[in-house]
């Protein structure tokens, strides 16, 4: 079949461009799959696109704008259109969705539109709230539509809930990361579990380096934004920096968080210990390097950065924040869960498992057992079920297609 996944902008660094590569890697290897992506930022993404995986832009931005092309005639030409689609857009994405991800831009839904109207994929997938929106308002009759969630339905506004409540019901089937948020989902939309689906997000299907455990650094990953309470992260890590101050912190991630978060570290007095990193292309290589992860967010979609360090033997430690962690985590076998938002708790965790290299090392083991269930054949595997039946059952037949890839 041929598979088209829809993603904000596939140029950049975040964890759904990460999985979504992920994801479509996998399903290339036996069918036609392109990525569409509302804007382009830059000339090159930041991933390396997959063999075999097709890049699609619809609106250059920035810097990339000013490629031969990319504006000027055409885009004058196309205004009235743009103006047009980009009315009946917004009146299909709430203002809180349009105001969260800036890739809504008139050309690039005007783009989507025109990219529907003539695709030839058989499926095409949507992963942000806005995206699956225009997908069950435009998509035609011929294409099954898929939603997919990567942040839990908690986490979007009232606005957001209410349209995604009177408009999700129209596309083909959803997925979402994890089984609390299926329930949410379930409980909103009054779906069933045939075409409402949990399916985690995979790991890339590489050799990784296995973590020796015993190097002096624990680890943390994600945007520095406040919904990954670093700060919180910096008081627990004071506990371990105080009786061992060898170790050291490591925060791999960008955002604009950073110069409040240095000031952070500095009045703290950890300058010596806590070392902000930068965004990584390898950030399992990079977790190879730590001995623990350290996981301090107020919530999690999913926990992709735990799987990662899990495919090395990097156990974690983790509060008990809502959806991802505690679906992952297996308390005392591959990690530990701390009360949610109890700083002393996640300080005292992590001493623990500074001071006990044994189990450390017993916990890394189990970790490696537990990121089997997140290899890429596993999870491409439950894809392909999920939508040939989603398309048997709605009465589409996929079209021959040849596979592109190798």
């Amino acid at each position: 079949m041929k598979i088209a996944f829809v993603i904000a902008n596939a140029y950049g660094l975040g964890g759904t461009v990460r999985t979504v590569y992920n994801l479509a890697e996998g399903l290339a290897r036996r069918h036609e799959v392109e990525i569409v992506s509302l804007v382009r930022h830059k000339d090159e993404p930041f991933f390396s696109v997959p063999d075999g995986v097709r890049m699609r832009p619809l609106h250059a931005i920035g810097a990339a704008a000013g490629k031969a092309g990319d504006r000027g005639g055409a885009e004058e030409r196309g205004g009235l259109a743009q103006a047009w689609w980009d009315r009946r857009a917004r009146s299909v994405v709430p203002e809180a969705e349009r105001e969260r991800n800036k890739s809504f831009t008139p050309r690039a839904v005007h783009g989507l539109r025109r990219y529907l109207a003539g695709t030839g994929a058989d499926v095409v997938v949507g992963t942000r709230p806005g995206v699956n929106l225009l997908l069950s308002a435009w998509a035609p009759d011929r294409v099954l539509a898929i939603g997919q969630e990567h942040i839990n339905l908690g986490e979007h506004t009232p606005q957001v809930r209410q349209a995604i409540a009177r408009r999700y019901p129209r596309l083909g089937g959803m997925t979402v990361l994890t089984s609390a948020d299926r329930t949410a989902y379930r409980d909103l939309l009054g779906a069933d579990d045939g075409w409402l689906e949990v399916m985690p997000n995979p790991l890339p299907p590489r050799r990784l380096p296995r973590s020796t455990l015993d190097n002096p650094i624990i680890a943390a990953a994600g945007r520095l934004s406040p919904i990954k309470q670093y700060p919180k992260l910096l008081d627990a890590f004071s506990r371990v920096a105080r009786e061992h101050p060898e170790w050291r912190l490591r925060i791999y991630g960008g955002g604009d968080g950073e110069k409040k978060l240095r000031k952070q570290i500095a009045d703290r007095g950890l300058s010596n210990q806590v070392h902000l990193m930068g965004r990584t292309k390898d950030i399992t290589g990079e977790l190879a390097k730590a001995s623990l992860l350290a996981v301090s967010s107020r919530v999690e979609g999913f926990g992709m950065t735990i799987i990662e360090a899990f495919s090395v033997g990097v156990p974690a430690v983790s509060f008990d924040c809502p959806y991802g962690p505690r679906e992952i985590i297996d308390h005392e076998g591959d990690g530990l869960l701390v009360p949610d938002q109890d700083t002393e708790a996640l300080g005292e965790a992590l001493l623990r498992l500074v001071e006990d290299r044994e189990a450390r090392e017993r916990m890394g083991g189990r970790a490696l057992v537990s990121a089997e269930r997140y290899a890429l054949d596993g999870i491409v595997e439950r894809w392909e079920a999920f939508l040939e039946r989603r398309l048997a059952e709605s009465g589409r037949r996929p079209r021959p297609h040849a596979v592109s890839g190798p």
